[in-house]
């Protein structure tokens, strides 16, 4: 299956998931390296060098996927202690790692600032000051980048994050009061700035807008501050079509756009040799990823069909529409072999999870071949805020399995439980 064409893991791979359940159990995360890599050879050829690519861990920290990573991608960008610990578990030098985050811990910072991490990204003055006691304290000088949170967001993304009172980076109107001081600090080099003012858009023009506000406020800030920057980040904002009914983004078209606006901040002699770096994380490893969960039970009740499966809200928070969600909508749904070759009648039917609580919904009123005791539900587009961003003790099922789909073979990619140091 080409990644180019489709979001959906299709029925080609259905012998795939149906060894993944035989040979690793249910529910599942299933990660298919071939589909990863077709999304980061398109981006690429779309951009044609104009970005390096940072992925944002915090989307799938799943230590597998970062080790299979570590060589096609140039930086991961961190939030936290714990994904510092993940990444260099996966073998991510610290120097291509990237630090962001609204309120790091003391503890956070010191661990980061003593591995030699490449980039420290600061969203205060209060961070920048602290950063700056430690850095002194070991004798080094860090490289910062300061995160912007501009004054406006154009429509069209799912989450905002600019134009409104934000817990990340220094509005746009505080920088006269954070930057000079930062400047100043002799612990910090500022090498560069970053935004990330939305995300989860499926608007090719909101996200070129977006992109084009990001390069006014670099050229102005930098001006301002004589700042010749090593590195600009561009929080990319791309989104995926997780609903029935949602369009692909155009890639192209974006990149048809955007890159002459590139093309000419480069021609700036202050941004001639400055790298600007995309950052994202659910647009690589979201369509690359489904979740494979077993119906243990049908029941009909109160005219409804419902299926009862071994993994719900549990395992994956997001299908089931409470990760940011305000309307419930139904997650793309299959089941894996499809309709035997049309001898199952096709009709609504609600999807449910194991747990005791009315919001365990993967689905409502989905339009399936019958499912019967032990078939197989496919979730497609789950390879981004899984297990790590669903409340995986709660009544205490067993937790998920991940396993990594490579050209070699299928290997055993579970690491929850193992807990990151601080």
């Amino acid at each position: 299956m080409s990644a180019h064409s489709s979001n959906q893991i299709g029925p080609d791979r259905d012998a795939e998931l149906q060894t993944v359940a035989a040979t690793f159990g249910t529910p599942a995360y299933v990660y298919f390296t071939d589909v990863l890599a077709a999304r980061l050879a398109r981006l690429k050829a779309a951009f044609a060098g104009r970005f390096d690519i940072s992925y944002a861990v915090k989307s799938n920290p799943n230590p597998a996927l970062l080790g299979w990573m570590r060589d096609r991608l140039e930086t991961l960008d961190i939030s936290s202690g714990g994904e510092l610990s993940l990444a260099q578990r996966a073998g991510w030098p610290p120097e291509r790692i990237s630090f962001t985050g609204p309120a790091k811990r003391e503890s956070e910072l010191r661990a980061a600032i003593s591995a030699g991490i490449g980039e420290l990204v600061l969203e205060s003055l209060r961070e920048a000051r602290l950063a700056n006691q430690i850095a002194l304290a070991i004798g080094k000088v860090q490289p910062v980048l300061l995160r912007l949170g501009p004054d406006r967001v154009p429509k069209g993304f799912g989450d905002q994050m600019a134009g409104r009172p934000s817990p990340f980076g220094i509005d746009i109107e505080a920088a006269p009061e954070v930057i000079p001081e930062t400047l100043s600090l002799p612990g910090l080099r500022v090498i560069g700035l970053h935004i990330y003012s939305g995300t989860q858009s499926l608007k090719a023009d909101a996200i070129c807008e977006n992109w084009r506000g990001f390069i006014t406020i670099f050229r102005e800030i930098c001006a301002r501050y004589d700042l010749t920057p090593e590195r600009l980040i561009f929080g990319a904002g791309l989104g995926i079509p997780y609903h029935p009914g949602d369009q692909e983004l155009d890639l192209e078209a974006i990149a048809e756009v955007i890159n002459p606006d590139l093309d000419a901040l480069k021609t700036d002699p202050r941004f001639g040799e400055t790298r600007l770096a995309l950052e994202l994380g659910r647009y690589l490893t979201g369509p690359a990823g489904v979740f494979l969960t077993q119906v243990l039970a049908t029941k009909h009740s109160r005219g409804r069909d419902i299926a009862l499966c071994d993994g719900g809200l549990n395992a994956n928070l997001a299908a089931t529409g409470n990760f940011g969600m305000v309307l419930r909508r139904n997650y793309i749904l299959r089941r894996v072999g499809g309709d035997d070759a049309g001898s199952r009648p096709i009709g609504p039917v609600d999807i449910a999870g194991p747990l005791c609580t009315s919001i365990d919904r993967l689905g409502t009123g989905v339009e399936l071949p019958r499912l019967d005791e032990g078939d197989l539900v496919v979730i497609q587009n789950c390879g981004a805020y899984g297990p790590s961003a669903s409340p995986i003790n709660f009544i205490s099922h067993p937790w998920p399995n991940e396993v990594l789909v490579t050209e070699t073979g299928m290997q055993d990619a579970n690491w929850l439980g193992q807990q990151p140091e601080r």
